[in-house]
């Protein structure tokens, strides 16, 4: 395999102007592309800024999760789809495309998104660009709270895009990228499914609260990191403006992580670059060769977990398909019911 020169990876820490006050659609399209302004903005003073600083050139930009919109609160599923959504070939990727190119950079983040194939509903996206502007990876979030997610309607979800559209995973000159949304960090299986498909760089596109104190997502990242034996390169909101939610609840945490679970850089409150830190494959491959008793990935016997996984399912998948195959539009005690019922089965079975 062909050496890589080593690059500089950017989490940009950014506010995000929450849409949900705004009355029509064209309100939110001119919100997102200002937004998508400010991000052209950023990139360009933060890449000239590391450069002469660091002298190491960035190839690679997280941006927080959903950071054109904010989040639904209390919005239905189709008020959400219709107001702040956006379609796989939108205007919105043109122009994070227009952005990718002319930066020379890969660029990740995340949306909320309309698929054609399941136009009723919405899913929570993490996306890569190239550096030539192309969207190269989509990777739709599998857990969430209230919103659908591919497991929700996961039969026809496989037959439209296989199992390969679960965890998807790109080769890139910059090593195997993969992506993993929000509070998915707390998840171990998500990051480790990706990491069995070679993922070498997790991106992690995030809203998260900032504290002094460890975060449950702070001790995910290094742990995510160290156990996969990967970088994990971390974006998180700053302010979150224009809902009720106190602005700076979320703040600071950006990241990147190396692959033995070390914070390399991270930021503090604001919108900020701080968070930039040298990328080397070579090393990580390196270091992915090697019998130790570091190599995590070397040393997994996944064969011990099959059955136990198998036999123990909980959250029921197609839980949004009814016997005749249509999908239905859920509400928010959707969710509640089936978390519920999870529960009940849990302390029926004594293992609550």
């Amino acid at each position: 395999m062909n050496s890589m020169t080593p690059y500089s990876a950017l989490a940009l820490q950014m506010d995000c102007h929450a849409v949900n006050a705004l009355s029509s659609r064209s309100d939110v399209d001119t919100a997102m592309m200002a937004t998508l302004d400010r991000v052209d903005t950023m990139i360009r003073g933060s890449k000239a800024f590391i450069a002469t600083f660091s002298g190491d050139p960035v190839k690679l930009v997280v941006l927080p999760e959903y950071f054109m919109t904010g989040f639904p609160m209390g919005e239905s599923i189709a008020a959400w789809r219709d107001k702040a959504c956006i379609a796989l070939d939108g205007p919105e990727y043109d122009r994070l495309g227009q952005i990718a190119s002319q930066h020379g950079v890969y660029l990740s983040g995340n949306a909320y998104e309309v698929d054609p194939h399941f136009s009723d509903l919405y899913f929570q996206t993490s996306f890569i660009i190239s550096d030539t502007g192309d969207v190269v990876l989509r990777y739709r979030r599998l857990i969430s709270m209230f919103a659908p997610t591919p497991h929700d309607v996961l039969t026809k979800y496989l037959d439209i895009y296989g199992k390969e559209g679960l965890f998807p995973v790109v080769d890139t000159p910059l090593g195997r990228l993969a992506c993993v949304a929000s509070e998915e960090i707390l998840y171990p299986e998500i990051a480790r499914a990706h990491a069995l498909q070679g993922a070498e760089v997790l991106l992690h596109s995030s809203s998260e609260v900032g504290s002094p104190q460890p975060t449950p997502k702070n001790i995910a990242k290094c742990a995510r990191a160290y156990e996969n034996m990967a970088y994990v390169v971390s974006s998180n909101t700053s302010a979150i403006t224009d809902n009720p939610v106190p602005a700076s609840s979320t703040q600071g945490h950006s990241q990147v992580v190396d692959y033995k679970g070390s914070v390399m850089a991270e930021a503090y409150c604001g919108e900020s670059m701080v968070a930039n830190a040298l990328i080397d494959i070579d090393r990580l491959r390196d270091a992915r060769r090697k019998p130790a008793m570091t190599n995590t990935l070397a040393r997994q016997r996944l064969d011990l977990f099959a059955d136990i996984y198998r036999e123990h399912t909980r959250y029921p998948s197609n839980n949004l398909v009814s016997d005749s195959g249509d999908i239905a539009v859920p509400d928010r005690q959707h969710f509640m019911s089936q978390q519920q019922a999870v529960i009940d089965k849990l302390l029926d079975e004594g293992l609550l």
